[in-house]
């Protein structure tokens, strides 16, 4: 759920009391392990569920706040971005139907969460990276307004010296730089949790880094970001890369992120992790801590380590320790925080059956699992997966090579269907979510290959927008229907319900993919690409992406009359654009667009976010839209 009580001043002394807290609390927690205080013997299973809201054009609605005001329910809570919130599940002990008993909670909440979005004019969507996403979605002015938020962005800021830079590479390229930490609100998640003893945490940590790859393979549900494909699972990239608290001069030398798999497997103790995550990375956030820990301890008392779980949860593990009370008992548990959200809530829950069937199994079948795999091994598989999915190659125990898919279905699957059943769990449950899983990977049907080939089989047709919203819209129709995501469908341009407001901003109709010049660019190439690529206006920016002209058909026209007695020099951009063209954001009405350009007789607008060009729009683009709504208008009746 996250502290939410966060202080505002950031004085160097209030900071250096937090730290003195969080030592005591680490000292505090040793005490606890010396005398056998974690709860052992019990094993409760646990999941946080992170959503998305939806606009009526699949865009991103900035009304959580409402959402969860009208829900009035302590399971949910905010998240970063106003378009997020979260659902947090009751822990069960693992056996008998706790799995179902979960997935009937969850489906519950969610319907709730349906309820309170349509009453706001928004819907649910899960899926790790929305398809609709864009810059303009991302501003502070789309951040849940609370002051640990903020205090994360302005330290942030700091640390990265004002600006954060993100270069993903997959089928499609996304180089962007971004002015605030909004670029982590991008991701929603499904975070199951397993609780574990502390003589058994090293053991079990480790065993959950090493199923964390075959388990992302068969979940991966986030492969586009920013309308690029990228990864599978683009998340993981991501978050690691908006995340990154090193200056340059840290990078440089190979720090650690903050966002992580690890370095080695853990050799005895949760408190390796703990110590080497506080020697490495400094404190973002302070609070106010009462009382010490050890004295609790002293009069008999479970200390709450508020400290120690604030850092920590700076601190962003792909399996987190987690330290908690259960009933007055303290406990210690691994947070999985791979899965993405999505595609439904069954194909969530068949991946979490995968995971603790094989947390369950592996234990035993392979034991001590630093006797098997290298460590690299295991991280290395992991970003296979992240990357490729099923389609991934890992190397596995014993150093054998193996197909992701095979080994899910070869030897993974029997082994946590072995787990599960040895645990106690109902046999029909069971066969139920591990069957889907092997349906899912049997078809190759993961929610990232779905919407991949949807993508393909729209063949290039409609504009971007279009498609990634048609996609959207899929994705929450065959949510809201049930099906899981073996079963979807491919989506389709039809598909998309398209309302009026599916193009009310600029940033919905414009073009991304843009044909500049430089102003010291001859004019010849602006010419040129004009004819080659059958456009009337060329947009002029500086090597920094800064708008800085226009050179349009006409102006080429009155160049051209102007030298048609021939043999002058060549001419340079700059002495032929206009230094000062009429602009637009991509928040513009396009109503508004559509005045502009009335009222200043000009045929385009560049679309600029602060002073850099993102896009263009022109008559063509409004006369296109218009013709698609009549014509929706004259087939619906």
């Amino acid at each position: 759920m996250g502290e939410h009580g966060i202080s505002t001043e950031r004085d160097d002394a209030r900071l250096r009391d937090f730290v003195k807290a969080l030592l005591e609390d680490v000292r505090a927690l040793e005490r606890m392990l010396a005398e056998d205080m974690i709860e052992s013997g019990v094993r409760r299973i646990g999941a946080e569920q992170e959503f998305f809201l939806v606009d009526s054009s699949f865009q991103p609605a900035n009304v959580a706040t409402e959402v969860l005001g009208r829900l009035g329910d302590g399971r949910f809570t905010t998240e970063l971005g106003r378009f997020n919130f979260e659902a947090n599940l009751t822990p069960l002990e693992l056996g008998g139907d706790c799995l179902t008993r979960m997935e009937g909670e969850l489906a519950t909440l969610t319907e709730r969460a349906r309820e309170a979005a349509r009453a706001e004019g928004a819907r649910v969507a899960l899926c790790g990276i929305l398809p609709t996403l864009a810059k303009r979605h991302l501003g502070l002015e789309s951040m849940t307004p609370k002051e640990r938020y903020a205090q994360l962005n302005r330290t942030m800021i700091e640390l990265r010296g004002g600006e954060f830079k993100t270069l993903i590479k997959g089928v499609d390229e996304l180089r962007t730089t971004h002015d605030n930490v909004m670029l982590e609100a991008c991701n929603t998640s499904f975070q199951i949790h397993f609780q574990v003893g502390s003589g058994e945490f090293a053991r079990l940590y480790n065993l959950a880094q090493l199923v964390t790859a075959p388990v992302l393979a068969a979940a991966v549900n986030s492969p586009v970001l920013l309308q690029r494909r990228l990864w599978h699972e683009t998340r993981v990239a991501l978050f690691q890369q908006s995340l990154d608290t090193r200056s340059e001069t840290h990078a440089q030398r190979g720090s650690r992120q903050r966002v992580t798999f690890g370095s080695a497997w853990v050799q005895d103790s949760v408190l390796e992790i703990f110590r080497e995550d506080i020697a490495r990375f400094r404190a973002l956030i302070a609070i106010d801590v009462d009382g010490s820990p050890l004295a609790a301890l002293d009069r008999g008392e479970v200390p709450a380590l508020r400290a120690l779980c604030l850092h920590n949860g700076t601190v962003y593990r792909w399996n987190r320790p987690c330290y908690g009370t259960t009933a007055g008992r303290p406990h210690l548990r691994i947070e999985n925080r791979v899965l993405p959200a999505g595609p439904t809530i069954t194909d969530e829950f068949a991946n979490a059956a995968f995971y603790f069937g094989l947390m369950c199994a592996l234990d035993g079948e392979y034991g001590d699992v630093r006797k098997v795999m290298a460590f690299d091994d295991a991280k290395a598989n992991f970003l296979a997966a992240a990357r490729y999915g099923l389609k991934a190659r890992f190397t596995w125990t014993g150093g054998a090579v193996v197909n992701a898919d095979e080994l899910i279905l070869r030897t993974l699957l029997p082994l946590a269907e072995r787990g599960l059943i040895e645990r106690g769990l109902d046999r029909a449950d069971v066969e139920r979510y591990l069957g889907i899983l092997r349906a899912r990977v049997e078809s190759g049907r993961t929610g990232a290959q779905w919407a991949l080939d949807s993508l393909a089989g729209m063949n290039g047709n409609g504009r971007a927008d279009e498609r990634f919203r048609a996609l959207a819209a899929a994705m929450v129709a065959n949510q809201e229907n049930g099906r899981c995501v073996h079963e979807w469908p491919a989506a389709e341009l039809e598909q998309d319900t398209t309302e009026r407001d599916a193009y009310h901003t600029v940033g919905q109709v414009m073009t991304s993919d843009i044909f500049s010049v430089h102003p010291e660019d001859i004019v010849d190439l602006a010419a040129s690409l004009m004819e080659w690529e059958h456009i009337r206006h060329v947009p002029v920016e500086d090597r920094e992406g800064r708008l800085v002209g226009l050179v349009s058909h006409r102006a080429l026209l009155r160049m051209l009359a102007r030298d048609a007695q021939g043999g002058g020099r060549p001419i340079a951009v700059r002495e032929v654009m206009r230094a000062d063209p009429v602009t637009a954001t991509p928040e513009t009405t396009t109503l508004e667009a559509i005045e502009l350009m009335r009222a200043h007789k000009v045929g385009c607008l560049p679309v600029v976010q602060g002073d850099k060009l993102v896009g263009i729009v022109t008559e063509r683009d409004f006369i296109e839209v218009s013709a698609r709504l009549l014509d929706r208008w004259l087939r619906d009746g």
